[in-house]
């Protein structure tokens, strides 16, 4: 078994629809998931409402989450019809050495080695990849989760962001970041400081748009040792 350290960042300034959940399950087990309201469509009640689902579960494996997710999902699509409570969701879950990741929308978690990175899940750098799950509420039965299954090696960082953060920094950027800190709390602070001075600016890198994008910004940083 790896054990980790964690350091999370929150901005919800801009619409106040991000939500995070970190659980110790013990064991140098945990879970973490990060969740992006659908802006205008009751995102910040549908992260909220699915990050305390989550927590209340006490979900123990992927399956639990996947479950639970779906469950929540029958009951914002009753309510709001594929229009409102709209969320994505990307949860990571470490058992026994064994990372299992699940998400719908396009948040992506990251798995940054000491040479190289992989995006998981979702999306980064402003594209929607083909294939995406859609988010959370928006359709009467949620589908298939994209899934992963990866075996944690010592040196291994991850990172769960919401797309304030993504469509503001190149991938590789946000990797080479994580890559080379001392620790997660260090990692947190440079990307903080990157995307306030881009805000400042008013611009990103060209790959990028060119525009910033304003929007909330949450992620989870987490190194194995």
């Amino acid at each position: 078994m790896v054990a980790s350290t964690f350091s999370t960042m929150q901005d919800n300034s801009a619409h106040g629809e991000d939500n995070l959940l970190t659980r110790d399950l013990g064991n140098g087990d945990f879970l973490d998931v990060v969740m992006d309201g659908v802006t205008g469509h009751g995102g910040a009640e549908a992260s909220r409402e699915l990050g305390e689902a989550l927590a209340e579960s006490q979900a123990n494996t992927i399956q639990d989450i996947t479950a639970t997710v779906n469950s929540v999902n029958e009951e914002f699509f009753a309510v709001g019809g594929g229009r409102f409570l709209l969320t994505t969701v990307s949860a990571a879950l470490y058992r026994g050495g064994q990372l299992y990741v699940a998400a719908a929308g396009d948040s992506p978690i990251i798995l940054v080695t000491p040479d190289s990175h992989e995006r998981l899940c979702g999306r980064t750098g402003g594209f929607l990849h083909v294939g995406v799950a859609r988010a959370v509420g928006a359709a009467a039965v949620l589908g298939e989760m994209a899934q992963r299954d990866i075996t944690i090696q010592p040196g291994v960082r991850i990172v769960l962001a919401t797309d304030g953060v993504t469509d503001n920094m190149d991938v590789s950027e946000l990797a080479e970041i994580i890559r080379t800190a001392a620790t997660p709390e260090e990692a947190a602070a440079r990307i903080e400081e990157i995307i306030a001075g881009r805000l400042v600016e008013g611009r990103v890198p060209e790959k990028l748009g060119v525009r910033f994008r304003y929007d909330d910004r949450t992620a989870i940083i987490r190194f194995f040792d």
